[in-house]
């Protein structure tokens, strides 16, 4: 079993390479934004908590995230291999998500690191905010929080990682088939 975070600011393109990802392959996706999403959408009490949080921009707690890591990872265990977007978010969530995978006598094999400049990502932000229907994407205030919080709280993460030789960071600019390609070289690499 492989397991890949796939880790960026918002707005780098996390979902779309994850999905490729998945087809390429055959591993399952796990996107924590899109369940938090979907709770919210079915007005779940989960979805009720986590929606003055998404308004925001701010961080889920890391205790109803590690809670929901957990449950998917034990409903999954039968699976090729997970990649893993937008989780962990914090350094106390990287901690608690090898204490679960290794509960398991699982790793995670690499996070590949997705980097975009700023305003490019707001830009891709925007754009996507045209279609998505979700609020926090159609603000530039509130983008700009986001990457703040990014920056300041979650960005951190990718340090956890390297200093166990987990880290690789791939430019997250040009055609969606040039970034797949920079992200499947680096898997290629992990064989």
């Amino acid at each position: 079993m492989i397991n890949i975070v796939l880790f960026g600011a918002p707005g780098c393109g996390k979902g779309t390479q994850a999905q490729r990802l998945k087809e390429r392959y055959g591993i399952d996706h796990v996107s924590t934004g899109e369940v938090i999403r979907d709770e919210i959408r079915r007005g779940t009490e989960l979805g009720r908590s986590m929606e003055e949080y998404i308004r925001e921009g701010k961080l889920a707690p890391d205790e109803i995230v590690i809670g929901m890591i957990e449950h998917y990872v034990t409903e999954h265990m039968n699976a090729r291999g997970c990649i893993f977007d937008g989780f962990p978010r914090t350094t106390v969530q990287a901690e608690e998500f090898d204490k679960i995978l290794a509960k398991h006598g699982l790793q995670v094999d690499i996070m590949v690191d997705i980097h975009v400049p700023e305003e490019e990502l707001v830009r891709r932000i925007l754009l996507r905010g045209k279609d998505s229907g979700r609020a926090d994407d159609t603000s530039e205030e509130v983008i700009r929080g986001r990457l703040d919080v990014y920056r300041m709280q979650t960005a951190v993460v990718a340090d956890y990682y390297a200093a166990q030789g987990k880290y690789a960071s791939v430019n997250g600019t040009g055609t969606m088939e040039e970034v797949f390609g920079r992200i499947a070289d680096v898997i290629a690499g992990l064989k």
